[in-house]
């Protein structure tokens, strides 16, 4: 179970992807229409540029911005970390854990495949971590 690998996780999903000039209006009214978590960003080439988040809203709308007028460019997390589909499961859940951030986009030259989530994991990848960070606690 630990050695999936991430294109078998995303290999019928549509993530979000919109444009950089897109309004964080219309991402979290997206983000509800399809209950995700996140949307990918990409700039005007289609690359991968930032994502965007929940945590990104709570903190646009915390500093008093508009969200029908503030573009995503402004607030998305730009230049995310990214996994490749070849990449087990457990190393994108380790990438995770050790970034602090819940969504990893899934990319492979320059051609977006997907993103992952915490929910995306199964048990036994989840244990596996676990493992992990208490041995890592007992060695300290």
């Amino acid at each position: 179970m630990t050695n999936r690998k991430l294109a078998y996780i995303v290999k019928d999903q549509r993530p979000i992807i919109l444009v950089e000039d897109d309004s964080v209006q219309t991402a979290c009214r997206v983000m509800c229409e399809r209950r995700a978590g996140s949307v990918l960003v990409v700039d005007g080439a289609q690359r991968l540029s930032g994502i965007f988040t929940g945590r990104d809203a709570v903190r646009c709308l915390g500093l008093g911005a508009d969200p029908a007028r503030t573009a995503l460019r402004d607030v998305m997390t730009a230049r995310p970390k990214t996994v490749s589909p070849d990449e087990r499961a457990i190393d994108a859940l380790r990438l995770m854990c050790d970034g602090g951030f819940r969504h990893v986009p899934v990319v492979e030259g320059g051609r977006i495949w997907g993103i992952v989530s915490r929910g995306d994991f199964k048990g036994m990848e989840i244990d596996q971590l676990d493992i992990e960070e208490h041995l890592a606690e007992c060695i300290r």
